[in-house]
């Protein structure tokens, strides 16, 4: 069996045209440009190369983009006081703190600071207690990439089971919770670094979504035919033939995973082009709500 490639490029291509369409129609009925303020705290070189992606996605999209770097020594009064100025800012709809932060910053007490009106991240108490309980919030956004990406196959979950490899706060946890809605309605086991036997669970899966943060965590032997496998994990691994040295591979093993599944995200290209998208989805969904519309 050959599986179909779930191409994350083409569907977050899709998506931010949607998002552009709603950008310049929120502009033309309301007067409103959906504005997103992404917060840097240091100089760590993948946290600027994210900051950057993101930049850039907003302009294609219409978008304001407000960056603010900070020094690495600036206090947490100040991130906390810089926060607060954007709370209070009508031009923005939508607050990213950039993760991680450096060494001594209290993250938590970071990200509660947000206006949950504004946490587009999705990341504070409230929007992840708005979304165990199933009440209209902003969803984490790789998870909801990950839920459009099943949805576009086509898959439908309902009453299917689903197995989550990775229990992290980001996306473990949050897609276990998505899919066990009754919106989505599947069976969800949550497996982890407790847990003594993931293939007994995952060849009964109609459905694996590996977030562990590991290569090789699932191969072949363990997907059930026919299954979709949704591959979080974006790994470097040695490769001499590479001009870089290197290349970056998945939490599944593509290949034998491939040959067995239904559907399956590659590395790079599949969940990682989805995350973005979704930020700025969720930033067009704040500033719809802020001028009433929708």
């Amino acid at each position: 069996m050959a599986a179909k490639v779930i191409d994350g490029k083409a569907l977050a291509a899709k998506l931010r045209e949607e998002i552009a369409a709603g950008v310049a129609a929120l502009k033309a009925e309301k007067d409103v440009v959906p504005g997103l303020a992404v917060i840097l705290v240091g100089d760590n070189p993948a946290s600027i190369s994210y900051v950057t992606a993101k930049e850039r996605a907003c302009r294609e999209a219409g978008m304001l983009s407000r960056e603010i770097r900070m020094s690495a020594t600036v206090s947490q009064a100040e991130l906390l006081a810089c926060i607060g100025a954007l709370n209070a800012d009508p031009s923005i709809h939508g607050i990213l703190v950039q993760l991680p932060l450096p060494a001594g910053f209290d993250e938590k007490s970071v990200i509660d600071a947000i206006s949950p009106e504004k946490d587009v991240d999705g990341f504070t108490p409230t929007n992840v207690g708005r979304m165990m309980i199933g009440e209209r919030c902003f969803l984490p956004c790789t998870p909801f990439g990950i839920i459009k990406m099943i949805e576009s196959v086509p898959f439908d979950v309902n009453g299917r089971h689903a197995v989550v490899i990775g229990r992290s706060n980001i996306v473990g946890k949050p897609i276990a919770a998505l899919l066990s809605r009754k919106s989505a309605n599947a069976t969800v086991t949550l497996c982890h670094t407790g847990t003594p036997d993931v293939s007994r669970y995952t060849k009964d899966a109609d459905l694996v979504v590996v977030a562990a943060g590991r290569p090789g965590v699932l191969t072949g032997d363990m997907v059930k035919p026919g299954a979709v496998v949704i591959d979080v994990g974006v790994n470097r691994v040695e490769d001499s033939t590479r001009e870089r040295g290197y290349r970056l591979v998945g939490d599944a093993d593509f290949e034998s995973c491939a040959a067995v599944a239904g559907a399956i995200t590659p590395v790079p290209g599949g969940v990682g082009p989805m995350t973005i998208t979704m930020l700025l989805w969720n930033t067009l969904e704040s500033a719809r709500l802020a001028c009433g519309v929708g």
